[in-house]
């Protein structure tokens, strides 16, 4: 699905929009959010993407990750990923960090990560975008990552680095804290 971005520079200051195809087409910078969403003893959400995703189908992702459309601020492209993805509305969401990143051939965004609490009960994730949601824990998710042995979107590998304090692929431009 196209839809209008905010296309930004690399100090995330808008310059003009343009569709989603255009600004993949030509590598322009655009803004994307992603969230870590942890239950209450510290079991982070992931999802499974859609096999029919046209990037990056069938591999595990970040609790959510969205583009911001055209005129939308990072809170609520994440609030508006939280409901779209998984059903979830009133989530308190605090931002962790801004960055920016290559996600892949001409994918050029700036995005900000946030970080919330889960109650698993109130999931219902999207089975269009999402094959299923799994819980686990940093430390899971580090070894999984370290042994390859869980497919994991590019993006998230390297927000997984930069929350272990290990070089990342992430240009930080704005950093609150570390989802510890």
């Amino acid at each position: 699905m196209d839809e209008l971005f905010d296309i930004v520079t690399e100090d995330d200051i808008v310059t003009h929009q343009a569709m989603r195809s255009v600004a993949h087409a030509q590598g322009l910078w655009h803004r994307g959010v992603h969230v870590f969403l942890f239950t209450a003893d510290g079991k982070m959400l992931i999802q499974k993407r859609s096999a029919d995703r046209t990037q990056y189908p069938s591999v595990w992702d970040c609790s959510v990750s969205e583009h911001v459309k055209a005129g939308e601020d990072y809170h609520a492209a994440a609030r508006r990923g939280l409901w779209e993805e998984l059903g979830l509305e009133g989530v308190d969401l605090r931002p962790l960090v801004r960055f920016r990143m290559n996600y892949g051939p001409n994918d050029n965004e700036i995005s900000t990560l946030f970080r919330g609490q889960v109650e698993p009960a109130r999931v219902r994730f999207d089975p269009v975008e999402i094959e299923r949601v799994d819980y686990c824990r940093l430390a899971e998710l580090r070894d999984f990552m370290q042994e390859e042995s869980l497919p994991l979107s590019r993006w998230f590998v390297e927000m997984l680095r930069w929350s272990f304090d290990q070089p990342s692929e992430m240009k930080i431009i704005e950093t609150h804290s570390r989802p510890r």
